[in-house]
Order: C-alpha cells, then sequence, then structure tokens
C-alpha cells in the first residue's frame, strides 16, 4: 500500500464504520426475525452505508478545513487537509467520486429491494438516497453548513436512528410497525451521544471557529446532563421494545454495562482532552449492543 492510498484510507476514518453499520445490522435482524430476509439486500445495505459514511467524513474533512475550524488547536485526530496531506481540490475530487459511488450502490439497492413492481417505493428511497448525499456533505461544508448551528444532533438521530433502522427494515419488508421506533431510537440516540462527546472535546476550539452546537448552547456541565440522558433513554427505549415482544431477550444489556463505565468516566471528567478516547469507547459500545440486540432477535 503506497503513502497516497494510506492518506486516502486515513482521510476515509474507517473506525467510525461501526456506529453507521449498527443501525443497518438491527434493522435486518428485525426482518429476519419477521421472516422477510434477503442477504443480497443486506450486503448492498452494508456496502451502501459504508460509502455514505466515507462520504461524510470526507466531506466533513473538507468543510471543517476550509473553514478553518481544524486548525493546530484541535484536540482530535488531525485531519488530511489540516495537515496538508490532501489539496482541497484532491478532496473535494474525493467527494465526487463518493457521491457517484453512493449513487450507484444505492440505487442497485432499491432495485433489488423493490424490483420494477414498487415504483412508489423506489421513488420515495431514492429521494431519500439524494437527500441523505446532500445531508452528508451539508453537515460541515458550504455557508449554511446545518453542523455550524446546533442541528447536528437532530439529523444524526434521525439518519442513523430512524432511516438506518427503519429504512433498511422496510427495504427487506415492505412494512413498518409503530414499536419498531424504540430501537431505531436506541441507535439515534447512542449515536447522538457519539457526536456530543466529539462536540464536549470541540467545545473551545468550535467556539473560536463560530461553529455553533449542542455542547456550546447548553454549556460544559449541562452537556454531561444531556448525555446522562441520550444513554439512559437509549436503554429504556430498547427496553420497552423488548418488554413488547412475545420472546424478550435482554443480551443487550451486557453492553449496558462499559457504557455505564463510560459515563462515570465522562461525569468525572473536567478536561476536554478527556473525552477524545471516550468517542471510540461509545461506539463501539452501540456496535456491541447492535450485535447483542440482533443476536437476541434471532435466538
Amino acid at each position: 500500500m503506497n503513502s497516497k492510498t494510506q492518506i486516502w484510507f486515513k482521510a476515509a476514518r474507517l473506525r467510525t464504520l461501526p456506529l453507521s453499520l449498527s443501525g443497518i445490522i438491527v434493522g435486518n435482524s428485525l426482518a429476519y426475525d419477521a421472516d422477510k430476509f434477503s442477504w443480497v439486500v443486506f450486503v448492498f445495505a452494508l456496502a451502501t452505508t459504508i460509502v455514505f459514511q466515507v462520504l461524510s467524513n470526507f466531506a466533513n474533512d473538507y468543510g471543517d478545513g476550509v473553514k478553518g475550524t481544524d486548525n493546530e488547536s484541535r484536540i482530535g485526530p488531525p485531519r488530511v487537509l489540516q495537515q496538508g496531506l490532501l489539496s482541497k481540490e484532491e478532496l473535494k475530487k474525493g467527494i465526487q467520486i463518493c457521491t457517484a459511488v453512493a449513487l450507484i450502490l444505492a440505487l442497485s439497492l432499491i432495485f433489488l429491494a423493490f424490483g420494477v413492481s414498487e415504483l412508489k417505493y423506489s421513488l420515495i428511497f431514492t429521494l431519500l438516497g439524494i437527500v441523505s448525499i446532500v445531508a452528508a456533505i451539508k453537515y460541515t461544508v458550504g455557508s449554511n453548513a446545518y453542523g455550524y448551528r446546533a442541528l447536528g444532533d437532530l439529523f444524526v438521530f434521525i439518519f442513523f436512528g430512524g432511516v438506518s433502522v427503519l429504512g433498511s427494515y422496510f427495504l427487506q419488508t415492505q412494512t413498518l410497525d409503530t414499536t419498531l421506533l424504540f430501537p431505531a431510537s436506541t441507535i439515534g440516540l447512542l449515536s447522538v451521544g457519539v457526536l456530543n462527546l466529539n462536540n464536549m472535546r470541540d467545545i473551545d476550539t468550535d467556539k473560536q471557529a463560530n461553529k455553533t452546537t449542542m455542547a456550546i448552547l447548553l454549556g460544559a456541565k449541562k452537556s454531561k446532563i444531556y448525555h446522562v440522558f441520550l444513554l439512559f433513554t437509549a436503554v429504556l427505549s430498547a427496553v420497552f421494545f423488548v418488554k413488547l415482544n412475545a420472546q424478550p431477550s435482554y443480551l443487550f444489556m451486557i453492553a449496558v454495562l462499559p457504557m455505564m463505565y463510560h459515563l462515570k468516566r465522562v461525569l468525572e471528567y473536567e478536561d476536554p482532552k478527556d473525552f477524545d478516547p471516550e468517542l471510540k469507547r461509545l461506539a463501539l459500545c452501540t456496535f456491541l449492543f447492535a450485535i447483542l440486540f440482533s443476536v437476541g432477535q434471532l435466538l
């Protein structure tokens, strides 16, 4: 692997993939439990999600780099544009290529799920795919980037929770159930928790860059209370869903144990730098939760 390829892998930030795949895993396990499941649709849903996440990471690197939000004061891992490893033009081309691949995969997934008989569903999901691409890019790119207007939490909840879980379930079953809002909310809230950690870590540098986040609006202390709310509500949502199930499985509670330890550490921290390793811990806890929840559905 040459150095340029390594740089692109660094820009892709593959460590973010487990979190983005969590909703797909949960949604498909619920479809499997409903006896309506296609492995081909599942694989294409995973591939599409991976490319969407890489697109988002490229766009985030580009948007924050151009705006100067990523600078020498950044606490988290340095970005490729910030370090000068890729130029603006190279990163922009990477975004364009990812957009094209994402569209191709999304359209292929839609065709595999609905064929030519369900045109209405195909059109709805095509529109949803386009909206998802725009949302991935507009998080930090452009003068009206919603990530700079404290809307990141809402969009993460919608796309990592609702779209990911409910969308992947519908692609398999062509049906929806209101009770599925509970597991969708669980994954959405945990994903917002990861973003909240990111925003608590960057609270000082974001202020300097005029980037408004929920952490800045709430302040350091209330952001911790918000974090408690996100995690506890996520767990309660999963418990409510399982209680409604004819054959309940609380296997996912195993993942709650390290999650609570993570929460204890967050409440104790005062230095923004300490929040950085907690992003990875909560993301992995969410992935473990998704796996255990899914296994519980299949038992």
